[in-house]
Parts: structure tokens; sequence; C-alpha cells
């Protein structure tokens, strides 16, 4: 019998590369509590006429290093899959990282889906070597909903970003 050569598989050679598409400015070196955060992308979530989510990479010393909008949604909800989110805190090499969202309607209160997801980023998180500090929901007129703050769960026994 005479043997066919097997074809030779190809596998992609790839180079991953952060690209700064521009920067924001906040008034603090680095975060000490959940309102300078909320208040650094307020101006970001300010016309958006669906909810959006967010994540700030931040350092070992709490200083944000990126910040990127990781998905769009519709009227009243923002499906968002992990891996897309962490993708750019491993890319940055973050220690940390504070997810936020937009509530269109003006009222910040959390939805049980906004808790299960916030559950969900906090586990794969921890899974990653990655803390995800907190998840601010904003609001209009100023207001906000800060889960660490409020000890909402999954932040039941802490305060505070700090």
């Amino acid at each position: 019998m005479i043997k066919r050569p097997v074809p030779k598989k190809k596998v992609g050679i790839i180079k991953l590369k952060m690209i700064r598409e521009g920067t924001s400015v906040y008034g603090t070196s680095r975060f000490q509590e959940p309102k300078e955060a909320a208040d650094m992308v307020r101006h970001l979530f300010e016309y958006s006429d669906r909810e959006m989510m967010m994540v700030i990479s931040l350092d070992a010393a709490m200083t944000p290093i990126a910040l990127e909008i990781v998905a769009v949604g519709g009227l009243s909800s923002c499906g968002v899959d992990a891996r897309d989110l962490f993708k750019h805190a491993i890319l940055s090499n973050a220690a940390k990282i504070i997810c936020f969202h937009n509530h269109p309607s003006g009222e910040p209160a959390p939805s049980r889906e906004d808790s299960f997801m916030t559950k969900r980023v906090k586990e794969a998180g921890e899974l990653l070597g990655i803390e995800l500090l907190d998840h601010i929901i904003i609001g209009s007129n100023g207001r906000y909903v800060s889960f660490k703050e409020d000890r909402i769960s999954p932040f039941e026994d802490s305060t505070g970003i700090a």
C-alpha cells in the first residue's frame, strides 16, 4: 500500500496590540470611594439611550490604567460575556477592575439580573486573580448605586472601594 502524505495543518500566529484611542480626565490619582469612580464615568453615560457596560482597569495602587465600553444593549438590558469584560483587564495587566453600567430610566436601583451578573463577574475575577472592586450603576441627577458601598450581593460583607 502506498501511504499518502497527511496535509500539514496551519495555525495562526497572532500578536496582541493595545491601541490608546483617547484619554479621560479624572480628579484623583487613585479612587478612595465609589462616588469618585461614578463621577469619573458619568459623562460617558450622560446621553446614552441604551444600557452600556463599562469597565475600568486599575493597578495594585488603585490608579486607573484603562477604560473600555465592553457592551451596548437595549433600553432595559445589556448582556455581557465575562471573557469580554476581562479581556482588556488582562491585556493591561490590571490587578483590579470596577464595572459600571447605566439605567436609561434614570433609576439606579439594581435588578435581580444585575446582582446575578455581578456575582458571576466577581467569581470569574477570583479565578483570574483580578479583583472586582465594585459594580456601580449610574442613574440620573448624580444618583448611583454601588454594590460594595450598599452591601448588595455579592458584597454583603464589605464597605467602600478602598
